[in-house]
């Protein structure tokens, strides 16, 4: 069987959070770990705020700062959280190319480096972008 992963890579940024391995284990879930820290990604369909429609925002779920207004969701059918645009400097991207078959964008919190997801070019108007979230990396809070 061919193999279609590589090994997660690593940021060497350095972020205006940082922590410890121990830290950071010490604060988020195993599954939140498992995301935001070691580049993983949630089961498809998993995650609540798939389906939440609430106003509100949508934070980092290492560090709450604030990623996405409710207003940029979208139902991608996808079964994870999507949005067509990121509260203005909240994000910052990067070269993902742990899938050795493509290259894809990661989607990091600009704050503490933590991986959210990936962003791509096939989401509705008015940015036809697909920020396509790991609701394990997210925080909640309704307006």
């Amino acid at each position: 069987m061919p193999r279609f992963f590589a090994k997660a890579k690593t940021m060497d940024t350095a972020f205006e959070i940082n922590r410890s391995e121990e830290e950071w284990r010490s604060r988020l879930t195993p599954a939140q770990f498992k995301v935001l820290r070691g580049h993983g990604t949630e089961p498809a369909g998993s995650s609540p705020l798939d389906k939440e429609h609430r106003e509100g925002i949508f934070a980092c779920a290492g560090c709450d700062l604030p990623l996405f207004h409710s207003e940029s969701k979208f139902d991608s059918g996808t079964g994870w959280p999507s949005f067509t645009a990121p509260i203005d400097g909240a994000v910052g991207t990067s070269t993902d190319r742990t899938l050795l078959l493509f290259v894809r964008t990661e989607v990091h919190c600009r704050r503490c480096g933590g991986h959210l997801g990936h962003v791509f070019e096939d989401g509705p108007e008015p940015t036809g972008l697909r920020y396509c979230m790991n609701g394990v990396a997210l925080k909640f809070s309704p307006a």
